[in-house]
């Protein structure tokens, strides 16, 4: 078996597994070429697609001119942009934003890193959606990340972040269930041979961390490919205590993409928030 053990890894672990043409500075989960079709085969497919309708109504209410952090291939900018905002995608991966230039080019897309970013702009709706900001694993990081989004914010504008919220529920099943189940079955391309893969969870609760590992078997190969992803959960009153801390006000709390009222109970966690005065 092949192992990779950072999402953000640049050396190349796939010279010698496979002919697809792989950003060397991503791995398999975050590769333009396959991202969408993986995303496609996934079982929770129609589940994240639940979240379009809550932006647009985020964006009608407050979203003139928008910032998206970490728009991969746009599956969210794309769509704001056709209602006709005024977007801006940024993503960390050459290949995202390829995938996302080809489908769209009303969206202004921009390589970028959350951490560390400079536009020369201001926005009036900066959105950070579907729990990429898990990402982030340390203080230093989330902190540079809002020290970014303040810059670029108009002093009357709102961000907006969608998080999972780790509820008694969802902890239950990171604990109780190791074994290993499909997350996705799709096609190399039109037309070609099935990929299938797997996935294993193990969750650090002294550091509040998910291990999520992914298991491909790409056809015509023995060995399957690994990949292992790190995700920092946040609990309610932390990540209010981290939105305080780093100079931004809750404003509204949401429990699920219907903007029910968040309880402990909620799938995710979403913050409507501003910079505090």
């Amino acid at each position: 078996m092949v192992e990779i053990n950072n999402i953000s890894t640049q050396k190349d672990f796939f010279e010698n597994q496979t002919t697809l043409p792989i950003d060397n500075n991503r791995t398999y989960e975050y590769d333009g070429n396959l991202y969408d079709r993986f995303e496609e085969g996934s079982l929770y497919y129609l589940e994240q697609q639940q979240d379009i309708p809550f932006w647009l109504d985020i964006a009608k209410e407050y979203g003139e001119s928008i910032l998206e952090l970490a728009c991969g291939t746009g599956r969210i900018a794309i769509v704001l942009a056709q209602h006709g905002f005024q977007v801006t995608g940024i993503d960390i991966s050459n290949s995202m934003l390829e995938a996302a230039r080809k489908k769209s080019s009303q969206v202004e897309w921009k390589k970028a890193d959350v951490r560390d970013f400079d536009l020369d702009k201001k926005f009036s709706l900066i959105i950070f959606p579907y729990n990429s900001l898990h990402h982030l694993l340390t203080t230093e990081e989330i902190e540079a990340c809002f020290n970014c989004v303040k810059k670029h914010l108009h002093p009357t504008g709102k961000f907006v972040i969608d998080i999972t919220n780790p509820s008694p529920q969802y902890l239950l099943e990171l604990f109780v269930s190791k074994q290993r189940t499909i997350s996705s079955i799709f096609q190399i391309d039109d037309g070609g041979e099935m990929v299938v893969a797997t996935r294993t969870r193990e969750y650090e609760a002294d550091k509040q961390i998910l291990r999520l590992k992914r298991y491909y078997k790409f056809p015509h190969q023995t060995e399957e490919v690994i990949e292992e992803l790190k995700f920092r959960l946040y609990f309610p009153q932390e990540f209010k205590s981290v939105l305080r801390y780093n100079g931004f006000k809750s404003e509204k709390l949401y429990g699920d993409y219907s903007k029910n009222t968040f309880t402990s109970d909620s799938p995710q966690m979403i913050v409507l928030c501003s910079v505090s005065n």
